[in-house]
């Protein structure tokens, strides 16, 4: 594909030289015309001239003089040529004129015209060879008229004088016509034919002008290192390439973001399993070190509660790694939170049963609880909830769920009969890997629950329970949708 730069040369030269050619063929077929109008208008001002010098009292001796001076002008003519001292013009001997009588008799004429032209054209017009000229056909006779005679064309005038009966005919070679009209019109067109290469020129440097931001531009991104996702700084920038620069600046910062989040994953997988996996090898050599049964048992059981730690720890790093808001697509659909959390509910009261605990919903069942949102992310806020009010609820506990439904937004709220948690200490429950107390996990549920409540653009608190422990509220729009735009 060519450079922009190259299409737009081609485009516009080729508009260009189109248009040109255009208006010249116009310009010549213009300038032609108007200068074959000119030339005869010459032919017919010669033969009024003619008409005015000669006159039916001119006697035939002052005619014979007449014709006697055009002539020895015309030896005059030959003989400067031959001394080389011409005056003239080599385009005399193509212009002619006749004056004739009725009877078809030459009273004057110059030493170039062609003979027998009103005879031919009365030929041609009477289909007979009757003279002398027939007056009926005058009108058909005068005017402008083009005849071939021998190897020419002749472009004639032909003048009938009435009161004197004579017949003037003046007349010029076409071929010496066409020649004048084709020097005249093509040098009116030379400007344009030495005017076009200047502009396309002109036309080069300007679009290469012109184009300079953007080369810059890509001179710019092609010597930046790899390893550089700065933002360009481009400015100032054509308003054509504002969108393209704040484009690749977007890019740029996603690009950034994306690597410093998997940077961080890794970072935050092997702070969290570096030591995991030290206690799955311990655990592991005292397995294999020991001699009493009852002490492998021990290990080998202490080697399973590790590597369902590790587990745990592992699946939780990927769920926060899959809600970063730059990888994650919600899947927002039409959803009743009551019963969806129901049925969470029921796939979590297991856990609490082993511990004695006792889990309820508090909802009103005549309250509308649809919402737009994005079911398997709810799931995971609901399962990290729930599990942790599970592990921080002492056994025999109460954890109470409510849901509450306004206008605009459904509140969720989960409160548990435990510890409970500091107020200085709650936001600090909300960054990754800390833990309270001698909780088992990796310390990273509640970044999950933050980070669905904010891909919802929902809000979510800290707070003390009735029940003695902490209370969890989670605020979400019913039309996360709108949130998003």
């Amino acid at each position: 594909m060519l450079s922009i730069r190259a299409r737009t040369l081609l485009l516009v030269l080729g508009l260009l030289s189109l248009s040109m050619t255009l208006i010249s063929y116009k310009s010549y077929r213009d300038a032609q015309h108007e200068i074959e109008e000119l030339f005869d208008a010459q032919l017919a001002q010669t033969a009024r001239l003619l008409q005015g010098m000669l006159s039916r009292d001119m006697p035939p001796s002052a005619r014979q003089s007449l014709q006697s001076a055009l002539n020895q002008a015309v030896l005059a003519q030959h003989d400067d040529s031959d001394y080389g001292t011409a005056s003239g013009h080599p385009y005399e001997g193509k212009l002619a004129f006749q004056v004739l009588d009725e009877q078809g008799q030459v009273l004057l004429q110059s030493a170039s015209a062609p003979t027998g032209v009103l005879e031919k054209m009365v030929e041609d017009l009477t289909q007979t060879d009757r003279l002398p000229l027939l007056t009926h056909i005058a009108e058909q006779l005068a005017g402008y008229h083009t005849v071939t005679m021998g190897n020419y064309h002749w472009r004639l005038f032909i003048l009938h004088d009435r009161p004197d009966s004579h017949w003037i005919v003046v007349g010029e070679r076409d071929d010496v016509r066409g020649e004048l009209v084709g020097k005249v019109a093509l040098r009116s067109l030379l400007p344009d034919l030495v005017g076009l290469p200047l502009l396309a020129l002109l036309v080069w440097l300007a679009v290469g002008w012109g184009l300079r931001p953007l080369r810059r531009m890509a001179e710019l991104i092609k010597a930046r290192a790899p390893n550089n996702l700065a933002p360009l700084l481009l400015s100032p920038l054509p308003s054509e390439l504002e969108p393209m620069g704040a484009a690749l600046n977007r890019l740029l910062l996603q690009v950034n973001q994306l690597l410093n989040q998997e940077k961080r994953f890794i970072a935050d997988a092997a702070h969290e399993l570096r030591t995991p996996l030290a206690v799955l090898r311990i655990h592991a050599q005292n397995a294999l070190q020991a001699p009493d049964p009852v002490d492998r048992n021990e290990a080998l059981h202490q080697l399973g509660s590790g590597v369902e730690r590790a587990t745990r720890v592992i699946t939780q790093l990927l769920t926060l790694a899959r809600l970063e808001p730059s990888v994650v697509q919600l899947a927002m659909v039409d959803l009743d939170l009551l019963g969806f959390v129901r049925n969470e509910l029921a796939e979590l009261t297991p856990l609490a049963l082993d511990r004695q605990q006792d889990l309820n919903l508090d909802a009103d069942e005549s309250s509308d609880y649809h919402l737009l949102a994005d079911g398997p992310s709810l799931g995971t806020l609901l399962q990290n909830l729930i599990g942790n009010a599970v592990q921080y609820t002492p056994i025999g506990g109460r954890i109470q769920v409510q849901l509450h439904a306004q206008n605009d937004a459904l509140t969720l709220r989960i409160q548990d009969s435990g510890p409970g948690v500091e107020p200085a200490l709650r936001e600090q429950l909300f960054e990754r890997f800390y833990r309270q107390g001698d909780g088992q996990g990796a310390g990273l549920g509640l970044s999950i629950v933050l980070r669905v409540v904010e891909l919802h653009r929902g809000s979510i608190s800290l707070d003390e329970s009735p029940l003695g422990g902490l209370e969890v509220c989670v605020r979400l729009p019913k039309n996360a949708r709108e949130q998003l735009k």
